[in-house]
C-alpha cells in the first residue's frame, strides 16, 4: 500500500481540524470578549530507508545524508491569542465592565472559582453582582467594618445590594461655624430687634432642626455684638419648648449673665401707673413704690415678683417678649442685676428713691417731668449667649466673651437636655470665619452647619436611600444617597497568570487554571497594581480578525484540495498496478 495515501489521509484530517478551528472562530465574532485561537502544523515521524553516513578520508569518499520518506502531517498545537485585547463596544449599563490589560474577572458557582472576561453583569434578586449569562456570581473583596476600607482576602461574592447597603445611616449634627461679615452700620443689628441668623441642624435621628439666633450690635462699643438662642423650631415648624428654669435654658448656648451695652427706654402702657411717694411741700418724689393699675375702678398694686405682670405693665406680652424684657439689665457691666432674678427689688434698684432732678443711686434714670415718671432708660441688657469682640482696627474676628486665640474661637449650643430620648446633639460652633468690615450696610453673617472644611465635616444627615450605583477603575464600587452621602460597597479582585495562553477553555466564556497557566491563590490582585484598569458601561468584543480568518480559510481550503488529489492519484497509482495483470 503506498504511503501516499495515508499522507493524504493525514492531511485532509489536519486540515479539517484547522477549518473546525477558524469555523469557531468565525461563529463566535460577536461573543463578548472571545479570544480567537490559530493552529499550527507539524510533520508526522519519518521512514528512514538509509541511515547518513559520514566521510571517509581513508578511501576519499565523502558522506550520505539520511534517507527518510516523511509519512504525512499533525496537529503541532492550537494556541489562544488570549492577551489580544478586543475592541470596546459601549452600552451606556453601569454595571457592564471591560478590562483594560491581561487580568481576568474571578467567578464562582458557589464551589469553584472560574475566570473569564466577559464583564456583563446584573444585580440578581439577593442583591449579588453576578454574570448576566449564567448567574456565577462575581468574586471581590468585602469592606473592613473597622477601618471602612477594603481587606483584601480571600475572595468572595460581592452582594452590593443587601439591606444594609440600600439605607445610609442618619447622624447628629455636631459642627457648625459663622462665616460672613456683621457690618456695623446694618440697621438691623443696630436695631432693638436685631438681625435673626438661622442655623439648621439634624438630631440623631435625623430630622432637621432650627436654632434661631440674634445678634445685635452693643450701643457704647460697636466692635462688640450680642448673640443669643431665640429659639428652636422643629420639623413642622413649630416650637421645641425650652426649660423654663433661666439656669438650665442659660446653658443651652454660651453662658449666662453675659451683658452689653444697650439703651432701651422702659415705658408705663395704658392703664398701669407708677405707685410714688411725694413730699407734701415740694411734691417731688421721695421713693417709689411699685406699679398699680386699675381694676374695676380701683388702683390695685402689681406683683413685682412674678415677671409676666411687670413685663405686661411695659408692653411685654408673649413667651418671647417676656424673655426679652427679662433680659433688661439693671446696673453696670461689673455689677448687672438682672429683673428676673431680683424682681421684688426692681424699682428701688432701678430709681432708688431719688428726690426730682437728683440722680438715681445705680445707673438707669427715670424721666422726671412735672414731678411724674413717664419712662426709665435702661443702661445696658442681660442676655444668656456670647459676645463677639472685633478689632476694632482692622474688623477682624478677635474671640468670645473678650477672649483671644482658637480657645475663645468656638461656642457650644448644647441641646442634650432638651428631649428625654436624647435624640437632640451637643453642636460646637466655630466664630472665627467672622469679620467686621464696611459691606455697604448689608451683614452676610450666615451660620452653617458642619465644619469649614471641603467635607463639611459633623455636618450631620438624615437617612438616605441609595440611589445610584458606580465602579470605579481600579473596581471598587461605591453607592450614593440621596442625603450626599457616599459608602465603599467592596472591590472586585481580578487574577493575573504567568501564562495565560494555559487557561483552559470552559463553556459560557470561562476558563480554568491549570498546571501550565499558573495556580490562583484565592486571593487575586488589584488590577491597578499591574497599571491596568476597568472601564464600565463598556463590553469588551471579540478579538476575531474576519479578514484573517478568511485568508486562514482560503489556505486552509486550498491545503484540503491539494491532500485530496494525493489520495486520487495514488488510487490511480494503485489502480494501474492491479490492471497489470487481465
Amino acid at each position: 500500500m503506498m504511503r501516499s495515501l495515508f499522507s493524504g489521509v493525514s492531511g485532509l484530517k489536519t486540515h479539517q481540524t484547522r477549518m473546525d478551528v477558524i469555523g469557531h472562530n468565525i461563529a463566535n465574532v460577536n461573543t463578548v470578549a472571545y479570544k480567537y485561537s490559530s493552529m499550527t502544523f507539524s510533520s508526522l515521524m519519518s521512514q528512514t530507508t538509509q541511515k547518513a553516513s559520514g566521510a571517509n578520508a581513508t578511501t576519499g569518499k565523502g558522506g550520505v545524508n539520511a534517507r527518510q520518506i516523511g509519512l504525512g502531517v499533525k496537529t503541532a498545537a492550537i494556541n489562544i491569542n488570549i492577551s489580544g485585547q478586543g475592541a470596546s463596544q459601549s452600552t451606556g449599563n453601569p454595571f457592564d465592565i471591560m478590562i483594560n490589560g491581561e487580568n481576568f474577572f474571578v467567578v464562582s458557582d458557589g464551589t469553584k472559582n472560574y475566570f473569564t472576561r466577559d464583564g456583563s453583569f446584573y444585580v440578581d434578586g439577593a442583591g449579588n453582582l453576578a454574570m448576566t449569562s449564567i448567574g456565577f456570581n462575581v468574586m471581590g473583596w468585602q469592606v473592613d467594618p473597622d477601618t471602612g476600607d477594603i481587606k483584601k482576602d480571600t475572595v468572595s461574592a460581592l452582594r452590593i445590594m443587601s439591606s444594609a447597603n440600600k439605607t445610609f445611616p442618619p447622624e447628629a449634627t455636631s459642627h457648625g461655624y459663622m462665616s460672613g461679615i456683621i457690618d456695623k452700620h446694618d440697621t438691623d443689628v443696630t436695631s432693638e430687634a436685631g438681625r435673626v441668623v438661622n442655623l439648621n441642624f439634624y438630631d440623631t435621628q435625623g430630622y432637621s432642626y432650627t436654632a434661631k439666633f440674634v445678634i445685635r450690635q452693643s450701643a457704647s462699643d460697636k466692635s462688640n455684638y450680642s448673640m443669643e438662642l431665640m429659639k428652636i423650631l422643629d420639623p413642622d415648624n413649630k416650637e421645641v419648648p425650652l426649660p423654663e428654669d433661666p439656669a438650665q435654658r442659660a446653658a443651652l448656648f454660651g453662658s449666662a449673665n453675659n451683658f452689653i451695652d444697650a439703651p432701651t427706654t422702659l415705658s408705663l402702657v395704658n392703664g398701669y401707673s407708677w405707685k410714688v411717694t411725694k413730699d407734701q411741700t415740694t411734691g417731688a418724689i421721695t421713693s417709689v413704690d411699685g406699679i398699680q393699675k386699675m381694676v374695676n375702678g380701683t388702683p390695685t398694686d402689681i406683683d413685682m415678683t412674678k415677671i409676666e405682670e411687670v413685663a405686661a405693665a411695659f408692653g411685654y406680652v408673649g413667651e418671647e417678649q417676656v424673655k426679652e424684657f427679662g433680659n433688661l439689665a439693671l446696673g453696670d457691666s461689673t455689677t448687672p442685676k438682672p429683673i428676673k432674678d431680683n424682681l421684688g427689688s426692681f424699682l428701688t434698684d432701678m430709681l432708688g428713691t431719688p428726690a426730682a432732678g437728683t440722680t438715681p443711686a445705680v445707673p438707669g434714670s427715670a424721666i422726671i417731668k412735672d414731678n411724674e415718671i413717664t419712662g426709665v432708660t435702661m443702661t445696658g441688657r442681660m442676655f444668656d449667649g456670647v459676645t463677639i469682640n472685633f478689632d476694632g482696627k482692622s474688623g477682624d474676628f478677635v474671640g468670645l466673651n473678650g477672649g483671644t486665640g482658637d480657645n475663645a474661637a468656638n461656642a457650644i449650643l448644647n441641646l442634650t437636655g432638651l428631649s428625654k430620648d436624647g435624640n437632640f446633639p451637643s453642636v460646637e460652633i466655630d466664630f472665627s470665619g467672622l469679620s467686621s468690615v464696611d459691606n455697604k450696610g448689608t451683614s452676610t453673617v450666615a451660620a452653617n452647619k458642619g465644619s469649614d472644611d471641603p467635607y463639611d465635616t459633623g455636618s450631620g444627615r438624615r437617612k438616605g436611600d441609595m440611589i445610584g450605583v458606580a465602579i470605579q477603575e481600579d473596581g471598587r464600587i461605591y453607592a450614593s444617597y440621596d442625603n450626599g452621602m457616599t459608602k465603599l460597597l467592596g472591590q472586585i479582585a481580578t487574577a493575573l497568570f504567568a501564562n495565560p495562553s494555559g487557561l483552559e477553555k470552559n463553556a459560557d466564556n470561562l476558563y480554568s487554571a491549570t498546571l501550565n497557566s499558573g495556580e490562583f491563590d484565592g486571593i487575586g490582585v488589584d488590577i491597578s497594581a499591574s497599571g491596568n484598569s476597568m472601564s464600565t458601561g463598556q463590553l469588551e468584543m471579540s478579538n476575531v480578525d474576519l479578514s484573517a480568518e478568511f485568508t486562514e480559510m482560503i489556505t486552509t481550503q486550498r491545503g484540503f484540495q491539494a491532500n485530496s488529489r494525493i489520495i486520487t492519484v495514488s488510487d490511480t497509482l494503485l489502480e494501474e498496478l492491479t490492471n497489470l495483470k487481465r
